[in-house]
C-alpha cells in the first residue's frame, strides 16, 4: 500500500491538508482528524481520475525529502501526516478467513441490518480501519 505525505495546518475549527505529490489534492475539516480523513478520500478520488487517463500516480516522496524540498513549513506550524492510498481495482477476489463464530454472527447481523453483504461490510470496515477514518 502506498502512503503520501500530507501537510497539515490550521487552528481552532479550520484545518487543511494538502498533498503536494498529488497536485491540487487537498482536504479540510473543523478538526485535524476530519481534515486528514477528507484528504484520504481526496487522494483516492485524485488517483482514480489520474489513472483513468492512462497515467501512473506520481511516486510519493519521503517526509525527509519534503522537508529538504521546503514543502513543510514547521516554523509556521505545519506538520507532516501520512495519507494512505487504497485504490480499488474493480476485481473481486475470494479469500478464506478464519474468524470466531460469535464475531461472525455479529458481523452477519450488522451487515444484514445495514442491507449489506458480509463481504461489503468487512471490506468497508477494513477500509475505515486502514484509512484511519474510525
Amino acid at each position: 500500500m502506498t502512503h503520501y505525505v500530507g501537510v497539515l495546518d490550521g487552528m481552532d475549527d479550520v484545518w487543511g491538508v494538502r498533498v503536494p505529490d498529488l497536485p491540487g489534492c487537498h482536504g479540510g475539516g473543523s478538526t485535524p482528524e476530519q481534515a486528514i480523513s477528507d484528504a484520504v478520500s481526496a487522494a483516492r478520488d485524485w488517483t482514480e481520475a489520474w489513472t483513468a487517463t492512462g497515467r501512473n500516480p506520481p511516486e510519493p516522496r519521503t517526509v525527509a525529502r519534503m522537508l529538504a524540498d521546503g514543502e513543510i513549513d514547521t516554523a509556521a506550524g505545519e506538520s507532516a501526516v501520512m495519507i494512505p492510498l487504497i485504490v480499488d481495482t474493480g476485481r473481486p477476489v475470494r479469500a478464506n478467513l478464519s474468524i470466531d463464530a460469535g464475531l461472525l454472527a455479529a458481523i452477519d447481523a450488522e451487515a444484514s441490518r445495514r442491507g449489506l453483504t458480509r463481504s461489503a461490510f468487512l471490506a468497508g470496515a477494513a477500509r475505515e480501519k486502514i484509512e484511519g477514518l474510525r
